[in-house]
């Protein structure tokens, strides 16, 4: 009998976790959107206006996992924010560099390639398209 108790502890334990974890599933990022987008999953709106990036430098929009990067006046870039090496979110753009803070990574603003390591990997690029002064996932 014990057994059976045991497991009705165990699957309603369960169950409970589940509930628990849904209602925390909602709310809001760092970068103030719910992580949603429309029916096809893509989020909605731009991620960002083109004044946002600077020329020679770069925005990281943590909440989206990615980072734009401007190289030249009017050609934008994006990579994901996640680091190769260790797996950190990236922190900043600087010196035409994009910065990881856990170890000091540097990657290139033009092509995401490796500029300092410990990394030896480039960031990986994020489809973005430009229309207008917005910017968003292509």
């Amino acid at each position: 009998m014990s057994g059976v108790a045991r497991r009705t502890v165990v699957a309603a334990g369960g169950a409970g976790l589940a509930a628990a974890l849904t209602a925390c599933g909602g709310g809001t990022n760092a970068e103030g959107d719910t992580g949603t987008g429309g029916t096809d999953g893509a989020p909605e709106g731009p991620l960002a206006k083109t004044g946002d990036i600077p020329v020679g430098g770069g925005k990281v929009l943590a909440g989206k996992g990615i980072v734009i990067t401007q190289p030249k006046a009017g050609e934008f870039k994006a990579f994901s924010s996640k680091c190769t090496h260790a797996g950190c979110a990236v922190s900043e753009v600087k010196d035409g560099t994009i910065v990881c803070p856990c170890h000091q990574s540097r990657f290139d603003i033009s092509d995401g390639s490796v500029k300092g390591g410990p990394a030896t990997a480039s960031l990986p690029p994020e489809p973005i398209e430009v229309k207008g002064e917005d910017i968003s996932f292509g």
